[in-house]
């Protein structure tokens, strides 16, 4: 199996091969430079692995959420490979993607990318029998002082921005929960085809038109007063 996995839905641009079992990936925390970066990495990869495009059985991608443009950037590029080679595409959770950052034994997993204007991007994983990650509850947009895990006593590893988010809101919150941390992980490609790969051996990759951002988020931007309030409310 030959899979292409882009992830640029953050402030890390990075893109992945899979052949065969074998994976390579190209990765850069670059803000603002995914759309220079992503393609010419790609061609790099097939180039270094001797794979043709025409022989790539699918293209991944990082549906979101993430950075508006970052989620964008991905789609259409899936999209235009896909379209172009008549192949299916296999969009994933960033978040889900994120939360493999977080050491391969831990049962449960908070994932959670700073959103900005004063929200975060969260969602829980349990690990199943397979060491697979499956959703627990929902993906949600939220202020960091406001989000909860569920009433028990568990412990909870925790990746991602969003534990930095408003100067560690969450992660001071949560603190007693979350004895493994790691608030400067960043989605990988690479994590991209971890879900991917067994995606498409499933059969379950969808028709380039059909895929769907993930944005949870309507409005792009705060307004002046709305600005003004936040900044209000950290003093």
């Amino acid at each position: 199996m030959k899979l292409l996995a882009f992830e640029t839905a953050t402030e890390a641009c990075s893109v992945a091969l899979h052949v065969d079992g074998q994976v390579l990936e190209r990765f850069e925390v670059a803000p603002r430079r995914h759309a220079e970066l992503s393609l010419p990495w790609a061609e790099q990869l097939l180039a270094e692995a001797g794979v043709a495009r025409s022989q790539l059985d699918g293209i991944a991608l990082s549906r979101g959420p993430g950075a508006f443009t970052g989620v964008r950037l991905a789609i259409a590029i899936a999209q235009g490979i896909a379209l172009a080679l008549d192949r299916p595409l296999l969009p994933v959770s960033t978040l889900q993607t994120l939360a493999l950052r977080a050491p391969a034994d831990a049962p449960r997993v908070l994932a959670s990318i700073d959103a900005r204007m004063g929200e975060i991007y969260a969602a829980r994983y349990l690990r199943d029998a397979e060491g697979g990650l499956l959703l627990d509850g929902q993906e949600v947009l939220v202020a960091p002082e406001a989000y909860a895990l569920p009433d028990d006593a568990s412990a909870w590893s925790a990746v991602g921005t969003g534990l930095g988010a408003l100067e560690g809101v969450l992660a001071a919150r949560l603190a007693g929960r979350l004895p493994t941390q790691d608030p400067a992980a960043l989605p990988h490609a690479a994590d991209v085809l971890k879900i991917a790969v067994p995606m498409l051996a499933r059969g379950e990759g969808i028709a380039p038109e059909r895929v769907q951002p993930a944005y949870l988020r309507d409005n792009v931007a705060l307004t002046l007063v709305e600005q003004q309030a936040l900044r209000d409310s950290k003093r």
